[in-house]
């Protein structure tokens, strides 16, 4: 598949700076060094669109990209370690469940989970939180170029069977990998019907 054209818009600290609120928006997030921005560019097509690092913590902003001239591809700060104070984590975090909560056009956000790793208890948490208030997402598993397979699934499948002890009807969920490029044409398929009936 081509790349998508994508442009870096802006950053912003809060939610007023964000773009004017005028096309669809789908927002990226998971817990610190989950591999978002490798699959941000691997979504896209385009190389260093998103800066990646090994260090946790690096996006520190909402930034707002540009995607074929018709919707903004948002990336957060990820949530749980990083090498920063815990006063700039709370502003991190203020900031991000402020942009969710408020933010008109956001019409999904894709919550990245780790295949390589058990279910852990932050993401739980974040998930639940989302669903008590009322925040669209779908989950994206990561990493699964990293895991043998039925490791990979069993880890997918029992961070299902922990969803299902608070949840009815489980959310939508993607195996992704951004060096294989696996997840790749479902997920943009899935953007192009949210962003076009929107």
């Amino acid at each position: 598949m081509r790349p998508l054209k994508a442009e870096f818009v802006k950053s912003a600290s809060v939610v007023s700076q964000c773009p004017p609120p005028n096309k669809p928006e789908l927002a990226f997030i998971g817990r610190s060094n989950v591999g978002k921005s490798s699959l941000i560019n691997m979504l896209t097509g385009v190389k260093r669109l998103a800066k990646t690092s090994s260090t946790p913590g690096k996006t520190q902003l909402i930034n707002h990209f540009l995607i074929e001239d018709h919707w903004y591809l948002v990336d957060l700060p990820g949530y749980g370690f990083a090498k920063v104070p815990i006063k700039e984590k709370a502003k991190w975090e203020k900031m991000t469940w402020d942009y969710m909560e408020e933010r008109e056009n956001l019409l999904y956000v894709f919550v990245l989970i780790d295949c390589r790793i058990p279910p852990q208890k932050i993401d739980l948490e974040f998930v639940y939180r989302l669903g008590t208030k009322g925040i669209p997402f779908k989950l994206v598993f990561t990493k699964w170029d990293k895991v043998k397979p039925l490791k990979g699934q069993k880890n997918v499948n029992d961070f299902k069977m922990a969803l299902s002890e608070t949840w009815e009807i489980l959310p939508e969920h993607y195996i992704t990998s951004s060096e294989r490029g696996l997840g790749r044409l479902e997920l943009l398929q899935l953007i192009d019907e949210i962003s076009e009936s929107s």
